[in-house]
Order: structure tokens, then C-alpha cells, then sequence
């Protein structure tokens, strides 16, 4: 089996390039935030899992065309298993759960609170699956970025007055998302190495689109509005997100101890903040930016490796 991303010689296989080593989370944080914004704009037009099934369907049609293109090679049967094993942890857990939450009245912030928890929850679950020794900087540093996201979100929340606003059955949507990511994450990175991107991706997508498919027949109506928002959003979310950002997850998780690719996700809800500052005029104060600053500080404390 190949390993698409391998550098030819072994005397460059130690590290990325200087710019692919931060360029690519960075950007992989920017397309990330902006599948919260694409779900916002979408939502009003179609239930969650019926949304989610047209997305699913719309970016395996692409990446059919890519994996002929690139003829990228297809996994065992047993890959097959393990990567659709993956595809229904990271895409149909997590993404079910998270459109589900929304669609339920959670609001934005909320909801990337709970979802922000899940480096913690892939460090331990990496220290007890996957055995990786997790350093006292990087606990710290897993410690600062909740800390921050939890600055970021109380402006957003009031203090906590939001709980009323949101029914209680929300929740369970929310912890199925944050497990869903939190154990699809170290599952790939135990499973997957060895799986071809392209035909990885595909297969995951295909798994999720059955789940997706089964709740959107017993749960919901499937009526869709084809509004020219619904389309918009829908383009972003299959080439943005769908494509471009779980592409670079994979690729990231491939590259990196799972616990440090997690922390990646404590960028999200800054991010998402700023996006919907410019986009819904939400307002960001001095409490979120500190929290955006402290979260950062964490991020860089697990990711960036002390040199030997």
C-alpha cells in the first residue's frame, strides 16, 4: 500500500516544510470554523440529516471524479472496515450531532463549548487506546486552551442566562457529537495511516451517508427549499469542508501524535467568533479576545514540539 504524502528519500521524511508545518493547521482551522457558518446559512432550508445526506452525496460525486483522476488506490477489505468505522465516528456522529444541536435552538456558542472539550477527550482516550505519552507542558497547555474557550464563550452566553434557551434534549446531541470526533480521531490515527486520502475520504463519506440516510427516512420530512442560499452554502460546505477541510484532517492526523491534532479544535470557536462578527455582527469583547489570546497560548504549548 503507498502513502501518497511520503517524501521520496528518507533524509526528508523527519518533518513537513517549514511553511506546509504552518500553513496547513492554520488553514485547516479557517475551513473548520466555517462549516458552523455554512450550517447556519443551510439549516433554515432542509432538516439536519436530510442536509447532510444532499452534502454527502453532492461531495462523493466530486471526489469520484478526483480519486479517477488521481487513480488513487483503493484499501483492503479490511481498511475498508476500519476506515468506514472511521467515517461514521467523525462525520456521522459528529456532524449529526452538532446540525441536530443547532437545529434544536442551542446556540452557536454552546455548542462549540461542548464540542471545544474534545482534545481533552482524545488525550486520554490516545493515552489509553493508542498509549502516546502525553507531556505535563501539553496537559497545560490542553488546561489553557479550554480556559480560553471558556473566556470566549461567557461574553457570549451572559454569564450563563443562555441555558433557557435551549431544550435539555440538545444535549445528548452534543455529547454524541463531541464523542463522535473525540474517538474518530484516535481510531483514524490507529486505523487509517496506511489508507489512501482520496479513497479514505470517500469511503468515510459513504458510511456517514447511510447513517445520514436512515435518520433523515425515520426522523424527518426530507422536504427541501432550494433557495439560492441553501445552494451557496451548500457549494462552500462540499468543496470548503467537506473536500478541502477533512482532506488536510487526515492528512494532519497522519502527520501528527492524535492529542496534538486535537488541540487544533480549540482555534474553532475563536475563529467562528471573528466569522460571525463579520458576517452576523456579533460583537466581540475584550473578555473574548483575551480568551482567543490564552487559547492560542495553549494550542502552541501542545503542538509545537521542544527540540531534542
Amino acid at each position: 500500500m503507498t502513502k501518497p504524502f511520503a517524501p521520496h528519500s528518507s533524509s526528508t521524511a523527519r518533518s513537513p516544510t517549514p511553511i506546509g508545518l504552518y500553513l496547513v493547521p492554520v488553514l485547516f482551522v479557517w475551513l473548520w470554523s466555517t462549516g458552523f457558518i455554512g450550517a447556519k446559512y443551510g439549516l433554515p432550508y432542509a432538516e439536519p440529516f436530510t442536509l447532510l445526506l444532499l452534502r454527502m452525496l453532492f461531495t462523493l460525486a466530486v471526489l469520484a471524479v478526483l480519486i479517477k483522476i488521481m487513480k488513487a488506490n483503493w484499501p483492503s477489505w479490511q481498511g475498508v472496515a476500519h476506515t468506514a468505522v472511521t467515517g461514521i465516528l467523525v462525520h456521522g456522529c459528529y456532524l449529526g450531532g452538532v446540525y441536530y444541536a443547532i437545529q434544536g435552538g442551542m446556540p452557536a456558542g454552546i455548542i462549540s463549548l461542548i464540542v471545544g472539550l474534545q482534545p481533552l477527550v482524545t488525550a486520554v482516550a490516545a493515552v489509553i487506546i493508542l498509549r502516546e505519552p502525553v507531556a505535563l507542558r501539553q496537559w497545560l497547555g490542553l488546561s489553557l486552551g479550554l480556559v480560553g474557550i471558556a473566556l470566549v464563550l461567557v461574553e457570549q452566553l451572559g454569564g450563563g442566562a443562555g441555558m433557557a434557551g435551549f431544550p435539555l434534549w440538545t444535549l445528548w446531541w452534543a455529547a454524541l457529537s463531541l464523542m463522535g470526533i473525540s474517538v474518530g480521531t484516535v481510531y483514524q490515527k490507529r486505523h487509517g495511516e496506511r489508507t489512501d486520502l482520496l479513497t479514505g475520504t470517500f469511503i468515510q463519506y459513504c458510511a456517514a451517508s447511510v447513517l445520514f440516510a436512515i435518520g433523515a427516512f425515520m426522523l424527518e420530512t426530507r422536504v427541501v427549499i432550494w433557495d439560492i442560499q441553501l445552494v451557496l452554502s451548500m457549494v462552500w460546505l462540499v468543496f470548503g469542508v467537506s473536500i478541502g477541510a477533512i482532506l488536510l484532517l487526515m492528512l494532519l492526523i497522519r502527520r501528527g501524535a492524535a492529542s496534538q491534532v486535537a488541540s487544533l479544535f480549540y482555534l474553532v470557536p475563536p475563529v467562528t467568533a471573528l466569522e460571525a462578527y463579520i458576517l452576523f455582527d456579533e460583537r466581540l469583547g475584550l473578555l473574548a479576545m483575551f480568551g482567543g489570546i490564552v487559547s492560542i497560548t495553549g494550542v502552541a504549548l501542545v503542538v509545537i514540539k521542544r527540540k531534542e
